[in-house]
């Protein structure tokens, strides 16, 4: 006769399996010495803020990779390399077909003006429209259309101009003026001509930047200068324009590597231990060095590979560092659709750690502890032995990497030290960084590891989140963090691309951009009197606004501007 355990019999049985495993061997603990190097390292001036798919970026892979061979573990990504690559972004460069000249008659005494040299003297706008243009150059100055009839030919304005900062015109302020008033083509005179791929978002008409003695140059023989040209006026000059763009394709890197299991049985499958390593990189003249988020989580993860790779448990061990989690979770989204080390189907967990490296005396947030059988008792068991106050979150879904592995079916654990004022901010440095809590943090997670790998493995519950989606922790370059009233609109910016203007990546469910009809793609121009270089000036505009004030924002969508009217919210 076939006799069935009661349900809390089995619970007690599987937990106490899960507890047995490595009493004989008690994780020794990992030194905040040793975690405080790697943060320092990953924040070091050479990093550049590790943005996806940038110089400081690659380094910060290279140093990870180097770290995972010294610790012995084997590489895992594609090719027998260490690196999964996976594209990040399309950027705009120059095609072949450029060219500006001027076409009218030259004085008997000069020969036939040159074309201006591309790059040098003149550069498209990476968001121009292609192709090309013959038109009359009429100069507006600081955007004067009032004073001249530009309907049809091809304008040429002073960037930026007087008053203060905020109240300037931006570059893509003065395209969207140009196009606004019928002209064919915009030539922005610039001491110093942007890249390409910083002006591309895309407005529906021809443009470029040129430089002030490439002016002088299709002005020859005309009777101005640029010197001479003080008000709006049509100068009789005839010049041809033509735009080709080329597209580029920017490619960031997971770094992965493996470490064996020990017992034959259960090597086949996988514990996933993950971090995501990028950050915002630099905008202007800041650099974001990101030490808590996320050098702590990346620290903590090497410094578990260094410590299991010297007692590797019964399952294999996959060590992920993921890239492009700032612009959307774009690395652990491509590993999970295209797993380099073992199949999804055989991760039996997957432990993702982000911002763990600011504790200070408080509770730790472990999320997804009802996503996998016995999660819940073998968090709460760990946590007292590695003396640490836990809170924890049934959801395995949240605005890290953990995600997208709890999407396809893997019970996942998250933990989180808590947010602060330094939040995607350039002062969030590793000088700021509580490294024993963090060293705490890497204890349990040992403890945790090692139970898991060795135990039973766990049966997986699928457990949303919040309907908000980013109750947890904001979403990528969240607007204002401070702890003051500020304004909410919503918006989180995808900079991949790099251009001016703030490009959304995503919208927050029920906010003030979303009343508003924002969608992800829109690019944000103006909000009230200032205009938007960076996501910066929209984040500091914010906090200088209160929940409920309405105010004018302009935003492009598909080359076209829009104006609309918003009312801003309280942070959720």
């Amino acid at each position: 006769m076939t006799r069935r355990r009661s349900g809390s019999a089995s619970s007690a049985l599987l937990l106490a399996l899960l507890l047995m495993t490595t009493v004989a061997a008690t994780p020794a603990r990992l030194g905040p010495a040793d975690l405080l190097a790697d943060v320092t390292a990953l924040t070091a001036p050479e990093m550049d803020g590790r943005g996806s798919a940038t110089p400081g970026g690659d380094r910060a892979a290279r140093y990870i990779a180097d770290a995972l061979a010294r610790a012995g573990l084997r590489p895992g990504g594609d090719g027998g390399t260490f690196f999964q690559e996976f594209p990040v972004a399309q950027v705009p460069g120059l095609g072949p077909g450029n060219a500006l000249e001027s076409t009218g008659p030259a004085p008997r005494a000069l020969p036939a003006p040159p074309a201006l040299d591309v790059g040098r003297a003149w550069v498209p706008h990476g968001g121009s429209a292609t192709g090309g243009a013959v038109g009359e150059l009429v100069f507006v100055g600081h955007d004067d259309y009032a004073g001249v009839d530009a309907h049809g030919r091809i304008a040429l304005a002073l960037s930026g101009g007087s008053g203060p900062p905020a109240a300037r015109a931006s570059r893509l302020e003065q395209v969207i003026a140009a196009r606004r008033a019928g002209a064919r083509a915009v030539l922005i005179v610039d001491d110093a001509l942007p890249a390409v791929a910083g002006t591309g978002a895309p407005v529906a008409i021809l443009s470029g930047s040129i430089s002030r003695p490439a002016v002088d140059a299709l002005l020859a023989g005309s009777g101005h200068s640029l010197a001479t040209l003080t008000a709006p006026t049509a100068t009789g000059v005839s010049v041809r324009l033509r735009v080709d763009l080329a597209t580029e394709e920017r490619r960031a890197a997971n770094v992965i590597a493996v470490l064996p299991g020990t017992d034959p049985m259960v090597a086949g499958e996988a514990v996933v231990i993950g971090a995501h390593y990028d950050h915002l990189g630099r905008e202007g003249g800041d650099v974001y060095p990101g030490a808590d988020d996320n050098a702590s989580g990346t620290a903590v993860v090497l410094g578990l590979a260094r410590s299991l790779a010297a007692a590797p448990p019964a399952r294999t061990l996959v060590v992920i560092l993921f890239s492009g989690e700032e612009i959307g979770l774009v690395g652990s989204d491509y590993h999970v659709r295209h797993p380099s080390a073992v199949p999804v189907e055989r991760m039996v967990a997957m432990l993702n750690f982000d911002m763990v490296g600011r504790l200070e005396g408080r509770r730790l947030l472990v999320g997804g502890v009802d996503t996998g059988s016995q999660f819940r008792a073998l968090v709460e068991a760990a946590a007292t032995e590695a003396g640490l106050d836990v809170d924890l979150r049934p959801a395995g879904t949240g605005p890290s990497d953990h995600t997208r592995f709890h999407g396809a079916g893997v019970p996942v654990l998250f933990f989180h030290s808590g947010s602060h004022a330094d939040y995607h901010r350039p002062s969030d440095t590793a000088d700021r960084i509580d490294a024993a809590g963090m060293a705490r943090i890497a204890h349990l997670g040992r403890l945790l590891v090692t139970r898991i790998a060795d135990g039973p493995r766990p049966v997986f519950a699928r457990v949303p989140g919040a309907s908000r989606g980013r109750a947890e922790r904001a979403e990528p370059r969240p607007e204002a963090r401070g702890t003051g009233a500020s304004a909410f609109l919503g918006v989180a910016a995808d900079s991949r691309a790099g251009w001016d203007g703030v490009r959304l990546g995503s919208i927050v469910p029920d906010s003030a951009a979303e009343r508003a009809g924002l969608q992800a793609g829109d690019v944000l121009v103006r909000l009230d009197e200032t205009g938007l270089q960076g996501f910066s000036d929209l984040r500091a505009l914010l906090e200088r606004h209160r929940p409920g004030e309405t105010l004018r924002l302009v935003y492009l969508r598909d080359g076209l501007d829009h104006s609309i009217s918003v009312t801003l919210g309280a942070r959720p």
